[in-house]
């Protein structure tokens, strides 16, 4: 573990949502605190992921990410943390095995919301994932019928955790995953984009 990597306490449970935040907005630090108070987490990481460059068109640059990133979250129980482009990791299954062998003691909870619930079964090692860490699930609208009836949610149906005993997930061995419905900000990263608002060149 490097100096600038995020610090934990073994003991701590601390919630992980990943993505390209490009550009981070209001509408993932709503969720943050959503999924705080619903899963029972002492502080929640951005894992802010690196560009991919298999993609013709790829993020704005990581460090202009990482300044907006910090800019909007200001929470001090959030952490904004460039740690994937770090350890060198391409998926999330192989960030997680990495985290979980920097970190022992320390219980990680995967939060997402309910389209990549509908499409987890699409990720690489998605079962690994499943199995090793809890996850939380925040609906947004119009995802709560197409993520209930993925494929990942019929598999592992039976380790389901309701609602109301949301803050049991943290606690519970995996797998484990807890969806909940939660009033989601409309406001979107493509959106920003799209509205011209958010200049993907890098800083000068």
């Amino acid at each position: 573990m490097r100096h600038d990597d995020p610090f934990a306490r073994p003991g701590q449970v601390i919630g992980l949502l990943g993505g390209s935040f490009d550009p981070a907005h209001d509408g993932h630090v709503h969720i943050t605190r959503e999924a705080m108070k619903r899963f029972g987490l002492s502080r929640v990481w951005w894992l802010v992921s690196p560009g991919n460059p298999l993609k013709a068109q790829g993020p704005a640059p990581l460090a202009k990410r990482m300044v907006r990133a910090r800019a909007v979250m200001t929470d001090p129980r959030v952490t904004v943390t460039d740690i994937e482009a770090r350890l060198g990791t391409r998926y999330t299954a192989q960030t997680l095995s990495a985290m979980m062998a920097a970190y022992p003691g320390v219980r990680f909870v995967w939060l997402m919301g309910a389209d990549n619930l509908a499409q987890f079964h699409l990720w690489q090692d998605w079962t690994w994932i499943m199995e090793h860490v809890p996850v939380g699930v925040l609906a947004r609208p119009g995802d709560r019928i197409s993520a209930r009836m993925s494929p990942a949610a019929r598999r592992y149906r039976q380790y389901r955790i309701s609602g109301k005993a949301s803050q049991m997930l943290a606690r519970t061995q995996a797998p484990a995953w807890c969806f909940v419905n939660v009033a989601l900000s409309r406001q979107s990263s493509s959106a920003i984009r799209a509205s011209g608002a958010w200049d993907r060149t890098p800083q000068k």
